[in-house]
Formats: structure tokens, C-alpha cells, sequence
């Protein structure tokens, strides 16, 4: 099978399946006769069970070790218990502490946030740990492709400039037009073809597709 029949078969995207397979967790053999990958049975059968141990939150090292046999299932789950108790905990305190808050009248503006923090503060040095969403305020994942497709653009626009500036000066020494053509489309096309996969790759951040396993 290939890549997108396993995709549609087991309901994980190429990029997850990918991230397994650059993880260890997954080695599908190569055709010999394209090098492409030709994934069977056992691996969509692996692909699965990842599948099932992620949708119940365990981490990629605990998944490994129940792979590789070094851990049996129930061992695994074992340590994934003591981590949902913890979490259970944790849900606990921001539960009661989000009570409390449900029956003030104040405006936001007027809530007295030193005093809240700092009793945060204490429950997080008792071994609370609470959601801190402002790691997804800052959307500092879409710098980097913005950045290189920015200056591949950029650079594939100057090529073309020096192509066509090169001909202006000296038309007699340039090459024939359809040569020059050739020239001036390669870095066009690759300039969108760098575009489409900026779009692309937004996409796929927008919609999660990127595993979120390195947080584990």
C-alpha cells in the first residue's frame, strides 16, 4: 500500500505517519525497483495500535517500549495511570478554584489577579501544576516557514532579474529567447512552488496535523 491508502485506511495523516516512521516506531520496507515505501498489513496493524495508545494520551517513549516488548500493555498503563491521577489532581484545583471565581460580580478589570496568582503560586510549590495556555499565544511556529519562503522568493526573484537584466545589457552575448525563457521559468516556478507549500504548511498548523508527541 501506499502512503495515502494507509492514510485513508487507518485515519492518520502522512505527516504523523511520517513522524512515526522517523521515530522508530514504524518501518515499512522500500520497493526495490522505485525505493518508494510499501507499507503492509503489520504496519497498518502498528499504525493502529499508536493510533489507539495516543488517543488515550500515552507518550511516544511508553509506546515504544510496549512496541519493542520491552513493556507489556499493562505496564504501560500502569505509568499512565499515575500520570492521569496527577493530571486528575490537577483538574481538581483548577476545578474549585474556577468555582469560587464563578460566583464573583466583578468586572475583570476590578478582580484583585496578585492575590489570585500568588495563591496559585502556592499550590503549584505544593505540586499543582495548572494549563498554561500562553505557550499557544505565541504563534512563533509560523516564523520559521514564513521566513525561508520569504527569502527563497526573494532569491529566485533576483535570479531572474539577473537573467533578464543580462539580456537587456547584452543582448548579442544572451542566449536564445527560448533558452532565456527556460531560465527566467525554473526560478518562477520554483518561487510558487515554495508559496504553495508555505499555504500548505499553514494548513496543516491550523488544522494540528503536526503531532503534538514532542511535548512528551
Amino acid at each position: 500500500m501506499k502512503i495515502n491508502e494507509v492514510e485513508a485506511l487507518v485515519g492518520i495523516t502522512k505527516k504523523n505517519i511520517r513522524f512515526y516512521e522517523a521515530e522508530g516506531l514504524l518501518t515499512p520496507r522500500r520497493n526495490s525497483e522505485n525505493g518508494y515505501r510499501d507499507y503492509g498489513d503489520e504496519d497498518v496493524a502498528v499504525l493502529r495500535r499508536i493510533k489507539l495508545m495516543r488517543k488515550l494520551g500515552l507518550p511516544l517513549e511508553d509506546i515504544r517500549q510496549m512496541l519493542s516488548g520491552a513493556h507489556t500493555v499493562g505496564d504501560g498503563m500502569r505509568r499512565h495511570l499515575v500520570t492521569l491521577e496527577r493530571e486528575r489532581q490537577n483538574l481538581d484545583a483548577a476545578a474549585k478554584l474556577c468555582g469560587e471565581l464563578a460566583d464573583c460580580q466583578e468586572r475583570l478589570d476590578a478582580l484583585d489577579a496578585d492575590a489570585l496568582l500568588e495563591e496559585m503560586a502556592e499550590m503549584e510549590q505544593s505540586g499543582t501544576t495548572f494549563q498554561n495556555k500562553q505557550s499557544q499565544d505565541i504563534r512563533t511556529r509560523y516564523v520559521a516557514p514564513v521566513v525561508v519562503t520569504v527569502l527563497m522568493v526573494l532569491l529566485m526573484l533576483g535570479l531572474i532579474w539577473l537573467f533578464l537584466w543580462a539580456f537587456e545589457t547584452d543582448p548579442a552575448g544572451a542566449p536564445p529567447l527560448p533558452l532565456l525563457a527556460l531560465f527566467v521559468a525554473v526560478p518562477a516556478l520554483v518561487a510558487l512552488g515554495v508559496i504553495v507549500s508555505l499555504v500548505q504548511r499553514i494548513r496543516e498548523i491550523g488544522r494540528r496535523e503536526i503531532d503534538d508527541a514532542k511535548q512528551f
